[in-house]
């Protein structure tokens, strides 16, 4: 029996306490002691970024990447990529700049974008909106300590995008049983984000040890549903081009091997991803892509996209 990805297997919530923010300091369930914005920002060790509640057409690169963000010391830390999520960095992930607070405003240095700035809310006791005035965008954090956290949950609820995080997935195992079919012959899978839809490459090449040089046979889109009732069961469908669909039922075995049963044939293969990409930002700098001109990993927002009621408070 293969196991499962679990780490820490607790739900993904949080307690909300009553709060409200008064001038340039935050108070916390009606405690008469004020707190400041740096001590609200260190009160959780993980703010998860909430991608769907997003408002505004704007984008700020790093957040649109990240799924958690911490502020520890002054040091801005992030998990943008789900392989390694829960143990990277003590489960912190990686630095990517640092930070500093002035008021209710936070102000970032990011290694690779730059400066940036935000003006922060506090929508509950544990629920931050960062307002970008530059791209009149909102995102809003929910914060949590890494022993509630459920890296679980982000990771499977997320994981066509962990498919991205490798240039190439190379078949490692066939099982005897089960029908000859054509997918027999393919030997190296990758999986790209294209636009609006997800693009996936397939190889008849055998034995290639660098993922640059693999040539790819065939194109197409492909989609991952969950299957009812169930957090961690997966189905997979490749939809090549003038071909029919291959459907898979999906199961994770690590942070680098994939096994995908083949639904018509019975038979069961295994995939190991060759080439991690280590994600720092989107827009110009794009990791170790495989392609420059592929587009990058980016988490998209599912909801419908609507104007920001948030105003411009820089004065």
């Amino acid at each position: 029996m293969k196991t499962l990805k679990l780490l820490f297997g607790f739900v993904l919530s949080a307690t909300l306490l009553t709060s409200c923010v008064v001038d340039d300091v935050v108070i916390v369930d009606n405690n008469p002691q004020p707190i400041s914005l740096n001590q609200l920002l260190n009160s959780y060790d993980l703010w998860y970024v909430d991608v769907n509640a997003t408002q505004g057409f704007g984008e700020v690169p790093f957040l649109q990447i990240a799924f958690t963000v911490s502020f520890r010391n002054g040091v801005l830390w992030v998990n943008n990529n789900l392989v390694g999520i829960g143990s990277q960095g003590n489960g912190y992930g990686i630095p990517i700049g640092y930070y500093d607070t002035i008021g209710m405003q936070l102000d970032v240095d990011h290694d690779l974008d730059g400066y940036d700035s935000f003006d922060v809310f506090q929508i509950d006791n544990n629920t931050i909106e960062l307002y970008n005035p530059f791209t009149d965008t909102s995102y809003f954090l929910d914060g949590y300590q890494r022993a509630n956290f459920d890296y679980d949950f982000v990771f499977y609820d997320n994981i066509h995008y962990f498919l991205q995080e490798y240039e190439a997935w190379e078949k490692t195992f066939t099982s005897e049983f089960g029908a000859l079919n054509e997918f027999d012959n393919e030997n190296y899978l990758q999986f790209l984000a294209a636009g609006n839809d997800s693009e996936f490459r397939s190889s008849q090449d055998v034995n290639i040890t660098n993922p640059n040089n693999i040539f790819w046979d065939y194109t197409g889109v492909y989609n991952v549903n969950n299957v009812p009732g169930t957090l961690y069961d997966k189905t997979l469908t490749l939809d090549y081009d003038f071909f029919s669909n291959e459907f898979f039922n999906l199961s994770v075995i690590d942070d680098g091997t994939i096994e995908l049963l083949h639904a018509a044939s019975g038979t069961v293969y295994e995939f190991r991803g060759r080439g991690y990409i280590e994600f720092l930002r989107t827009e110009n700098a794009q990791g170790r892509m495989v392609h420059q001109e592929n587009t990058p990993k980016k988490r998209k927002q599912k909801t419908v996209k609507k104007d920001n009621p948030r105003t411009n408070t820089r004065s």
